[in-house]
């Protein structure tokens, strides 16, 4: 059994920002899979199914960013598995744009899903798929560019990333982290990645977190 979170920010102010990587993926995967997500638990826009004849989540906290992990542990706790079995889909600030990483366990670098998670689920022993989104241009606070929108040269480029993320996980629930990551952990040495400045963005509403 397997329980694939995406995390995001809630609200159509959110939907297209980089904050919400972790979304998109989830709907990629749940397109491929012919999943229909609704709200079954509190706190989550979740579906189930079968892939490769294990049953797997795939789930959205409804929660902002920094609640992530009160829904998560719901639903993880509900079915009595092990935290090794939870693959968490984010964006990350320290890998260029469309960088992909994949790893079990670490810190939570600064980033409040992680934190929220780090601090609900039963240990840190979760797998990680890491979306890169490229450090913020000097005029922009890092709040401030997680929260804004891709620019017109990652648009270009988003939507093959996304797949690149979803096959990611589709192969840590097929074949297991160890194959994943022998062939996403290494950026192909020919791949010109989008520049990540971009124009200043609305400031966010008070009510959201990062």
């Amino acid at each position: 059994m397997w329980f694939v979170f995406g995390l995001g920010n809630p609200g159509a102010r959110y939907a297209g920002t980089r904050h919400n990587i972790g979304w998109l993926v989830i709907d990629r995967l749940a397109g491929r899979w012919g999943y229909s997500l609704s709200e079954k638990r509190p706190g989550l826009l979740m579906a189930d199914g079968q892939i490769a004849g294990q049953r797997a989540f795939l789930a959205e906290p409804q929660t902002y960013m920094n609640r992530s992990g009160e829904p998560a542990r719901g639903l993880v706790e509900f079915y009595k598995a092990p935290t090794s079995n939870v693959v968490v889909i984010h964006d990350d600030l320290d890998l260029p744009f469309a960088q992909l990483r994949l790893k079990r366990g670490g810190g939570a670098g600064g980033h409040n899903g992680l934190r929220s998670l780090d601090a609900h689920l039963q240990d840190k022993d979760y797998i990680r798929v890491r979306f890169g989104i490229g450090r913020p241009p000097p005029e922009l606070k890092g709040a401030d560019y997680v929260l804004g929108g891709w620019n017109a040269e990652q648009r270009e480029s988003l939507a093959d990333r996304v797949d690149a993320a979803a096959d990611a996980v589709e192969l840590v629930l097929t074949q297991g982290l160890t194959v994943a990551m022998n062939r996403f952990n290494v950026r192909p040495k020919k791949e010109k990645l989008p520049e990540t400045s971009v124009p200043q963005p609305p400031e966010p509403p008070s009510v959201a977190s990062t």
